[in-house]
């Protein structure tokens, strides 16, 4: 699609990742110009459906942003670069401090020296940490309370736009934090493409092809409604049109807005296995294991600032579509069919 005469290019980090490959694809059907940087560390190349511009290598080489930053009219930033998985920043939360904060804080240098005005942050419901007992939709203006390094980071990267912009208050952003994110595009051409994630929604639709044996529960023991935790997920479509409704807002002169990216409603570990067990003819195999430490018993979003404040509306909050997409991407992409349940009869696909 032929890029507007109003709409400059977009600089995505990460983008040849899970939810910045969504991103970029939206953003180019839209008539954006996009540049993408990612390592490759995560990502893969193939996840760029429009040959995209790609400047492989981290955010925190200052040299290359330079080169990235010269050579092309960035209107915005959208960063996705990061380090994710929670059990691991426990265990090298150096890891996390460096690619989570240290090359931001490089990427975000490179923004103040190019006067780039608009900023578009992954963040995530991490920094709200374990809230006990508590099941109270979390709104953004709660206490953050961090239970490990991933959060914290994020966090941190939160802080840093905002003493950013305050330092210059032409540059506005728009932090936006994630809940649990699953699903695949919905006509089937990108999805999650790592092998071994350890995602509830990925992992469960890989022990629907073979791919594990069993399903593993943590704790089932929760002061929740069937013991186990409940979660707020969203389809990996709406957060992509979230982030360009976020750049809308941005472009349209928005102030600086930190937004949760959910549904207000939430899910227990049961019920999204039950429901995956409904688009099944056989169930899955279970096991219940021992609580994992730090799992909160319940985590779900407030998203009425998101919808108040963009206008974004979600068009595929539903459980079943979101396992639906994740199933046929998986399957898709092992090459693995699995017997799913059709009105009155089965079909294999």
């Amino acid at each position: 699609m032929k890029k507007t005469e109003t709409k400059k290019t977009i600089l995505v980090t990460g983008g040849c990742g899970y939810i910045g490959s969504h991103v970029v694809c939206l953003l180019s059907e839209a008539g954006y110009d996009v540049v993408v940087l990612d390592d490759l560390s995560t990502g893969f190349r193939k996840a760029l459906l429009y040959q995209e511009k790609l400047y492989v290598g981290s955010c925190g080489d200052a040299q290359l942003l330079a080169r990235v930053f010269t050579e092309n009219d960035i209107e915005a930033v959208m960063h996705f670069a990061a380090s994710i998985v929670v059990p691991e920043s426990v265990t090298n939360p150096l890891k996390y401090y460096q690619n989570n904060i240290v090359n931001t804080t490089t990427l975000c240098q490179a923004v103040e020296k190019f006067e780039v005005k608009h900023f578009i942050l992954s963040s995530t419901a991490a920094v709200y940490g374990n809230r006990g007992s508590d099941a109270t939709p979390c709104a953004e203006n709660f206490s953050p309370q961090p239970m490990n390094a991933y959060g914290r980071t994020k966090l941190v990267d939160e802080w840093i736009l905002a003493d950013l912009h305050v330092a210059h208050p032409s540059f506005r952003y728009v932090a936006l934090r994630y809940f649990n994110v699953a699903g695949a595009d919905v006509q089937g051409r990108i999805g999650q493409n790592s092998l071994n994630a350890t995602h509830l929604i990925k992992r469960a639709v890989q022990v629907a092809l073979g791919l594990y044996p069993s399903m593993s529960i943590f704790g089932d023991d929760y002061d929740t409604p069937d013991g186990t935790c409940i979660r707020d997920y969203i389809h990996i479509a709406d957060l992509a049109a979230a982030h360009l409704k976020a750049l809308e807002y941005l472009v349209a002169g928005g102030s600086p807005q930190v937004l949760n990216c959910g549904y207000s409603k939430g899910a227990s570990v049961k019920e999204v296995l039950d429901t995956l067990d409904g688009l099944l003819a056989v169930p899955l195999l279970r096991k219940t294991m021992p609580r994992r430490e730090g799992d909160a018993p319940c985590l779900i979003a407030n998203a009425t600032k998101i919808r108040e404040t963009l206008g974004w509306k979600p068009c595929h909050d539903s459980l079943e579509t979101i396992l639906a997409s994740a199933l046929s991407w998986e399957m898709k992409l092992t090459n693995k069919k699995a017997i799913r349940r059709q009105p009155n009869q089965e079909q294999v696909l």
